[in-house]
């Protein structure tokens, strides 16, 4: 006799003082439209009545799953759950979210629709509203704004292109890749850019399918590793090997973004920079971590700098890398760059 086939989709749903808000997630898993899923369920060491909920959960629902282990981390939760996983599709869910019913079989349909997208994300809606504040629906309306991979890898390095809770990929390709990396900076956005650099797309469904829950008790807030430093650092590593070689680098920005991607930048022993590009007069003549601000006329052409010759002394086209924090500014700069002659990602990119 043959067993049950196996799930499409497992659920990793780590938990850790859970409890207040647990029922209503579980609530939103139990209505999803497609059924046949896995959840992995781990109680990281709660204090409330989080291993209860979870308990009277398994009992009732036969697709979930408790995996046992003491209270090490989010990291090695999610790695313990992923080990055990046995869909297809391994899909992250928080315990303090929810997830509208049409998720799982929105994201399972576009992965089987498009063989060559690894993983793929939701719009999402931040909840309480009351109280947002303006950065964050700034940075509602930039992740939902990105739903194609060209606009998923032309911003990977503004911030993650995926919102983490609602995160679906292809276990093949998360295993290949190394699964989640346990180090002093975020394993979402870490995975994210490894998928991406193994030369992966990237996609989000274009529907708002996720209600992501903000507060001070979110994990997110209180650590270190997902300090802006620390995804500054993250990003740094991985633009080090996509940036090509020959290249002077500028940072198109003398402002609080440009000069903290900048020394985050210099503070790991890469090269220099070149110079910074600014529209404020006040700032054009300055100098920056000893590199000159000038303004966007005196930044040669990527198709005209260093023609003529071959030699030393003749350095290649300018490499832009536009750190700016406002969207309108970004936009306005990619026109410009265009203008120039700049192609996006092979002469230039958006980081933050």
């Amino acid at each position: 006799m043959t067993g049950p086939a196996p799930p499409k989709i497992s659920i990793l749903l780590p938990c850790r003082d859970a409890a207040p808000f647990l029922p209503e997630c579980i609530a939103s898993l139990e209505a999803q439209t497609e059924p046949r899923f896995e959840a992995l369920v781990l109680d990281d060491g709660s204090g409330d009545e989080t291993s209860e909920i979870l308990g009277a959960w398994a009992e009732r629902d036969a697709r979930v799953r408790r995996v046992e282990r003491e209270g090490e981390g989010l990291v090695p939760a999610l790695r313990a759950m992923a080990v055990a996983a046995r869909g297809t599709f391994l899909a992250r869910m928080d315990a303090d979210d929810v997830a509208h019913p049409p998720r799982l079989e929105r994201q399972r349909v576009l992965l089987e629709a498009r063989p060559g997208v690894a993983a793929c994300g939701t719009r999402v809606r931040y909840v309480p509203r009351s109280g947002l504040g303006s950065g964050t629906l700034r940075y509602e309306t930039w992740l939902n704004g990105l739903t194609e991979p060209a606009e998923l890898a032309r911003d990977l390095f503004v911030e993650c292109p995926i919102a983490h809770p609602t995160l679906m990929i292809r276990r093949r390709v998360f295993e290949d890749v190394g699964a989640y990396r346990d180090f002093d900076g975020p394993e979402d956005y870490d995975l994210v850019l490894r998928v991406a650099a193994a030369g992966h797309d990237l996609a989000n469904v274009p529907e708002v399918l996720h209600d992501w829950r903000v507060g001070e008790h979110r994990l997110s807030g209180r650590s270190s590793r997902y300090s802006p430093a620390a995804f500054r650092r993250l990003k740094a590593s991985y633009l080090e090997t996509l940036l090509p070689a020959g290249r002077p680098l500028v940072i198109w920005g003398a402002g609080k973004v440009g000069k903290a991607f900048a020394r985050v930048w210099l503070e790991g022993g890469r090269a220099r920079l070149a110079a910074f590009v600014d529209l404020d007069p006040r700032k054009i003549g300055q100098t920056i971590h000893s590199a000159p601000v000038v303004s966007p006329a005196e930044l040669p052409e990527p198709r005209t700098a260093g023609s003529g010759s071959t030699g030393a002394h003749r350095p290649g086209p300018p490499y832009v890398l536009v750190a700016v924090g406002s969207p309108g500014a970004r936009g306005e700069i990619r026109v410009a760059l265009a203008e120039m002659g700049f192609r996006e990602l092979e002469d230039y990119r958006a980081v933050a």
